[in-house]
């Protein structure tokens, strides 16, 4: 039976073995899906006390970079899970991300819609539920990296969250070296920044011989800096948050590699695949018993010329440990894994279509996280 249209398909079948005597019952109930139904696819300890003031002090710059706000309190505050506020006009798209103004995850929403209304979050989670409740229409989710691979509780998160994978970002990082005004690197004593960027630009911190404090997110070391008024204390971060928080670039393109981060764009609604262009399919899924399976689930899609891009296996959270009949005796099996598969084919496709009617023989939950355009955009240097 072919699939019809090109609507986000949500769960095959619940998500637990047929032989399994342990049920996988999720927070959204996947079990209740029916076939092919389109229902769910839906500061670390500083070296000083004075860096422990972010919320305590008050500061008033006199002397401004253009663009830059006066008083730092006048940048947006994050957003709790527990202090949710519904009073947006909806006249503007409205896109949450985790950190501070001049994360790099903001970077990304802007990326993505420059003329976007940015809402800094606290956490990935409370991005997700944001956009959930209605606060906002969408969020930034960073997923890999070509420095430091997957990240893996953004996956599990993928399959928590009722949303839907809209858009793709690919940002090149670029760390820079920031500093009050008279600051020079070579006068550096401490650098301030998320501990990733920390590592990431381990040859230059080296070389100036500086003791590094890892922090919640760049644009947080950037702030810090900017309030504490020392001379001898710097910050990697972004050019733009060095622009938001009034400091100066001392050194660009600092980081040790090349690194560019790819975000997901979630949103509550499904986008309606054009059947011309370029897109991408992400899926998560998990398996039958059995020798191979795994080869031959992935194999349909090879028989159909689809090419996979990426395949991220994740355990089970909830259910690690299952029960398992094999023939005569019952057995444990350890660590039941989902597997998140991206492939470049629309879901207009007819081969992608039969691809995931196929894959249903070896699956025992399937669910579409989303259909949407690849990011073909120049990100070189």
């Amino acid at each position: 039976m072919a699939l019809n249209g090109c609507s986000i398909w949500g769960c095959a079948k619940a998500l637990q073995p047929a032989t399994s005597t342990l049920s996988l019952n999720s927070k959204h109930d996947l079990g209740k899906c029916g076939k092919w139904r389109r229902c769910c696819s839906s500061v670390v300890n500083g070296v000083e006390s004075s860096f422990q003031y972010a919320d305590r002090v008050q500061v008033q710059i006199t002397e401004l970079d253009d663009g830059f706000h006066k008083d730092l309190n006048m940048l947006p505050k994050p957003l709790t899970a527990n202090k949710f506020s519904s009073s947006r006009d909806g006249t503007k798209l409205c896109v949450a991300y985790k950190g501070l103004a001049g994360a790099y995850t903001e970077e990304a929403a802007l990326k993505a819609y420059p003329k976007c209304e940015t809402v800094p979050c606290d956490d990935f989670e409370t991005s997700l539920q944001a956009v959930e409740s209605g606060l906002v229409d969408k969020a930034v989710l960073p997923i890999e990296s070509s420095e430091g691979g997957s990240i893996h509780h953004n996956y599990d998160l993928l399959l928590d969250h009722k949303l839907h994978i809209v858009g793709e970002v690919q940002l090149l990082i670029n760390h820079c070296l920031l500093g009050l005004t008279g600051a020079t690197k070579e006068n550096l004593k401490f650098v301030l920044s998320h501990p990733q960027a920390l590592v990431q630009c381990e040859m230059m911190l080296t070389d100036l011989a500086v003791t590094n404090i890892g922090v919640d997110d760049t644009a947080a070391a950037a702030k810090a800096v900017s309030l504490d008024g020392r001379r001898n204390i710097g910050a990697i971060a972004s050019s733009r948050a060095a622009k938001l928080y009034g400091l100066h670039i001392l050194a660009e393109g600092i980081q040790d590699d090349d690194n560019i981060t790819r975000c997901l764009i979630l949103a509550r609604d499904p986008i309606l695949p054009e059947t011309n262009g370029s897109y991408k399919t992400s899926i998560v899924f998990s398996l039958q018993e059995g020798p191979g399976v795994l080869m031959k689930a992935l194999e349909v899609f090879g028989l159909r010329n689809i090419n996979l891009s990426k395949i991220e296996s994740r355990p089970v959270k909830r259910y690690p440990v299952r029960l398992r009949d094999d023939s005569k005796y019952e057995s444990i099996k350890y660590f039941d894994n989902l597997f998140y598969i991206d492939f470049e084919a629309s879901m207009t496709n007819p081969n992608a279509q039969h691809a995931l009617e196929s894959l249903q023989e070896y699956t025992t939950f399937i669910r579409v996280l989303g259909c949407y355009p690849v990011d073909k955009t120049d990100i070189s240097c």
